[in-house]
């Protein structure tokens, strides 16, 4: 129990990362390279286009001291639970957004690929996707048509899953029919049927693959972020740019009464939502909850084809993990990362330059022979909110700290869950249950029961 004006004592158990590793491809002579230009950027990679984040100052002191809602971390997830309460008839609170860098510079939701898939073995993350992918597609109509809200797409090249053994084959079989119970598109090719369909696959290894071309792609993150975002503030609700350092519970710990922020204000709290990101378990801690999620770097690369592929090339996941996707102009984006995936501090984000030249282009290369031939003209390193019990979102409140909200732990795919994870925890926060889907499978209480609820298709 904890006495009042101090943090809460309630400590929850972790378990442990028991994942295995993932066999490292054999490497190719690359017979062309162009030389690579080692720099980093901190933007939204757009498709054919680059758009750097439009930044207005804001305050860093709350006008008020007290707020019906405070979301920890502004960047997507949080941005889209307060444009969802600011949506709900029936909540008329004041809500506090609480950001540590306005700029965004090393967000998950800056320095993401982007994309959509339906194809997860849960069914409950298929219909989340699938909600985002109809958000996505009627912005302009969901947020008034205000004339200001451009039409947004799916770019649908699809995801193409490649198992190279009869046990991935299996998954991906097994996965297609939870897919398609849902109502997704998602479809198995023989090795002949896909070289038919993308002659420019090296194929020998390869027994099966899946594949969904409907809403599965590439979209426009960066856009539907800015109008949560934009919207959320034009509607009322508060940005400020600083950060929380302490949560204060009340004599029983069973509410968090008060956050205390860097700059010493102290603001009281209705309901606290935790959407912070690579740093959601450093918060939860000041609750005296123990969160399994940890920052993981990723790599991106942006590479130039000498000879482009002739038609679109679908967001694929090697049996590596390595994983590359059309771009747009003759460019293509490539991801992986070590076979050694330690925890890191969620301020690095130093390149591992050795990384491309000794594991991943020699995938890439083996995988499609055209990219042989590339320069790479731009690369980052970003890092996923992983959660080490089942890489799988982490929502709903904690069953004692009972005003204290989780959005974490999302490992790579909360960009296209934020519309329906914003809508669902803005309904939890209003009314206490779900109203549309329920995201009761994803609540906490599966953390503290040590009831993993794995997802098998994370990249």
């Amino acid at each position: 129990m904890a006495a009042k004006g101090t943090p809460c004592s309630l400590i929850v158990a972790a378990k442990p990362d028991q994942r295995s590793g993932k066999a490292v491809a054999a490497a190719v002579i690359l017979r062309f390279e162009w030389r690579a230009l080692r720099r980093r950027r901190s933007i939204f990679a757009l498709g054919q286009q680059v758009i750097p984040m439009q930044i207005k100052a804001l305050s860093a002191v709350p006008e008020q001291v007290s707020y019906d809602v405070i979301i920890i971390g502004g960047a997507i997830m949080g941005s889209s639970v307060a444009w969802f309460l600011t949506e709900n008839p029936d909540f008329n609170g004041s809500v506090l957004v609480i950001e540590r860098d306005p700029t965004y510079r090393n967000a998950a939701t800056t320095l993401t690929c982007s994309c959509i898939r339906q194809q997860f073995s849960h069914p409950l993350n298929v219909q989340i996707s699938q909600f985002t992918a109809d958000f996505v597609q009627t912005l302009r109509q969901r947020m008034g048509n205000d004339p200001r809200v451009p039409d947004l797409k799916v770019q649908n090249f699809g995801y193409m899953y490649l198992a190279d053994t009869e046990a991935f084959a299996s998954v991906l079989r097994n996965n297609q029919k939870v897919q398609r119970s849902v109502g997704a598109q998602t479809v198995l090719l023989t090795a002949a049927e896909i070289a038919a369909a993308y002659p420019f696959y090296h194929l020998d290894d390869i027994l099966l693959g899946s594949i969904n071309r409907k809403d599965e792609g590439y979209f426009d993150g960066s856009t539907l972020f800015q109008w949560f975002r934009r919207s959320a503030r034009e509607r009322g609700v508060a940005y400020v740019t600083n950060e929380v350092v302490a949560l204060t519970c009340n004599l029983a710990g069973t509410r968090v009464e008060s956050v205390t922020l860097r700059s010493g204000q102290v603001i009281a709290c209705g309901q606290l939502v935790n959407a912070a990101g690579t740093r959601g378990a450093a918060v939860a801690a000041m609750a005296g909850i123990r969160l399994p999620v940890a920052p993981r770097k990723r790599y991106i690369w942006i590479i130039e084809a000498e000879t482009p592929l002739d038609r679109e090339l679908p967001l694929t996941i090697d049996p590596t993990g390595v994983h590359m996707r059309e771009n747009g102009g003759g460019t293509y984006m490539i991801g992986g990362h070590p076979d050694h995936d330690p925890d890191v501090d969620p301020d690095d984000f130093t390149m591992d330059h050795s990384l491309w030249q000794d594991h991943i282009w020699p995938v890439v290369a083996t995988r499609i022979p055209a990219f042989e031939a590339v320069r790479v003209t731009s690369e980052w390193a970003g890092q996923y909110d992983f959660n080490v019990l089942d890489q799988n979102a982490i929502a709903g409140p904690h069953a004692i700290v009972s005003n204290f909200l989780f959005l974490n732990g999302f490992s790579g795919h909360g960009l296209q869950q934020s519309p329906g994870m914003g809508r669902g925890t803005a309904e939890w926060l209003t009314h206490g249950r779900y109203r549309s889907l329920d995201l009761s499978p994803l609540h906490h209480d599966r953390v503290t029961g040590n009831r993993p609820l794995i997802e098998k298709a994370i990249i």
